[in-house]
C-alpha cells in the first residue's frame, strides 16, 4: 500500500542548501514566512521524522516527535555499540568542527569520542585557532567551514554567535552550550531519564537552583513531552522573561503543571527528579562571593528529597560543588549524574546521525 503524507512548513526562514527535496525559498528579510508542501511516499511516512540538514541550536525548534526520534536513535547506538559491541560507522567520511570559547570535559569528549566511534573526523578549535568575528567575520567562518567539514558544534558565550553562524552556513550548526540554552545537556538528562523510570510522561521534574540555560532548555522541552516542571530560584536569578513567556504557552498547550517558588521544599514537595546545577558559571566568578550568598539554603540534601515522591532521582550536569548538593545526595544510589554524564555521548551520536544520516534505528521505539 502507498501512503502520500503531506506535510506543511510555515513560517521558518529558509536556507536552500539545507532543504532536501528541491525546493528553493529564500529571503534577505527576517520577518519572510514561506509556505510550501513535501510529499513522502511509503508505509512508514505515517509517522517518520526526517531531521537531515537541520540545525540544533534550541529545543523550541523540535517537537515531541522529532526530540523523541533524537531519543530513539541515541538508545539505538547505545544498544548497538556498548551492549552488542557492534562497529556502526555511520560518520565515515565526514567531519565535524567543534569551535569552543569555553572549555569543557563532557561537551569535548563527548563529541570527540562519539563522532570518532561512528567513524567520522572530529577537529576541535579553541580560541586560540579561531576567533569569532575578530580575525574573521563570522559570515567569512561560517562559509569556509561550510566547505571544509559537514556539520559545527559550536560552543560559545553569546547565543547571537550561534544565530549567526546558521544564517550563513550551508551545514547544520550544532548549539554546544550558549548564555542561552544547553539543549545538548537535556537530550542527555532526558534518556537518563527515559532509561531509569521506563518513561517520560507524568513525572515531575523540580529545579532547584539558578535560573539558566539548561533550566531554559528544560522550560522548551518538558512539557511537550508531558513533564511537570517546578522552579526554584532566588530572587534576582529567576529564568528569562522570553523564555518563561513562551514555557507557559506550551505547558497550556500540552496540559502540564508549570510552577514558579522560592522554597526549594515547596519545589521538592512531590516532585519526581530533583535538579540543581552550579551556582557560579564560567564568566561569573567575580559575582562568586555574592552569589554564594544568595543561594544560601538552595543546597540539595536528603532533607531536600525527603518530601519529594517515593522513587526520586538527582541530577547534575557537573561539575559540581558541594554547596550545591551535598556528598550524601550526590553519591547515593538516588543519584543519577554519572549515567547522565555517560549520555552526554549517546545523545550527541544519535543527534549529529539524525542530522548528517537518513538512519532508521534497529531497536523497538522506547515509551515516552
Amino acid at each position: 500500500m502507498t501512503v502520500f503524507h503531506q506535510t506543511k512548513l510555515t513560517n521558518r526562514v529558509i536556507t536552500p542548501q539545507k532543504q532536501p527535496g528541491g525546493f528553493l525559498c529564500s529571503s534577505n528579510f527576517p520577518t519572510v514566512s514561506c509556505v510550501f508542501y513535501v510529499y513522502r511516499v511509503g508505509k512508514a511516512a505515517l509517522d517518520s521524522v526526517n531531521l537531515k540538514g537541520h540545525s540544533f541550536l534550541t529545543l523550541k525548534d523540535f517537537n515531541a516527535e522529532e526530540i523523541k526520534h533524537i531519543l530513539w536513535v541515541s538508545a539505538d547506538l547505545k544498544h548497538r555499540i556498548k551492549h552488542r559491541g557492534e562497529y556502526v560507522p555511520l560518520l565515515q567520511g565526514k567531519s565535524i568542527a567543534m569551535i569552543f570559547e569555553k572549555r569543557s570535559t563532557r561537551t569535548r569528549m563527548s563529541t570527540e569520542t562519539g563522532f570518532s566511534l561512528l567513524g567520522g573526523h572530529p577537529c576541535f578549535l579553541t580560541p586560540q585557532d579561531i576567533h569569532l568575528g575578530v580575525n574573521e567575520s563570522t559570515t567569512d567562518t561560517a562559509r569556509v567551514l561550510s566547505g571544509l567539514a559537514d556539520v559545527v558544534l559550536a560552543r560559545v558565550y553569546s547565543h547571537s554567535s550561534l544565530e549567526h553562524l546558521d544564517i550563513d552556513a550551508s551545514i547544520p550548526i550544532i548549539n554546544g552550550l550558549s548564555d542561552l540554552y544547553h539543549p545538548i545537556q537535556v537530550l542527555a538528562d532526558l534518556l537518563t531519564l527515559q532509561e531509569h523510570y521506563g518513561s517520560l510522561k507524568g513525572l515531575t521534574l523540580a529545579w532547584i537552583g539558578d535560573g539558566n540555560n539548561v533550566l531554559h532548555s528544560f522550560m522548551m522541552s518538558l512539557a511537550k513531552l508531558g513533564v511537570n516542571l517546578k522552579v526554584a530560584t532566588p530572587k534576582g536569578y529567576e529564568p528569562d522573561a522570553n523564555v518563561t513567556q513562551e514555557a507557559q504557552l506550551l505547558s497550556k498547550q500540552f496540559g502540564t503543571k508549570l510552577q514558579f517558588l522560592m522554597d526549594p521544599m515547596e519545589t521538592a514537595r512531590d516532585s519526581s527528579v530533583l535538579v540543581t546545577d552550579t551556582w557560579v558559571s564560567m564568566g561569573q566568578e567575580e559575582e562568586k562571593k555574592k552569589r554564594l550568598k544568595d543561594f544560601l539554603g538552595y543546597q540539595i540534601t536528603m532533607q531536600t528529597g525527603s518530601v519529594a515522591a517515593p522513587d526520586w532521582t538527582f541530577l547534575h550536569c557537573l561539575p559540581r560543588k558541594a554547596e550545591e548538593v551535598d556528598d550524601e545526595v550526590f553519591y547515593s544510589p538516588r543519584s543519577l549524574v554519572f549515567t547522565e554524564a555517560e549520555n552526554r555521548k549517546w545523545t550527541i551520536m544519535g543527534l549529529m546521525v539524525c542530522i548528517l544520516t537518513d538512519y532508521t534505528p534497529q531497536i523497538p521505539k522506547l515509551k515516552f
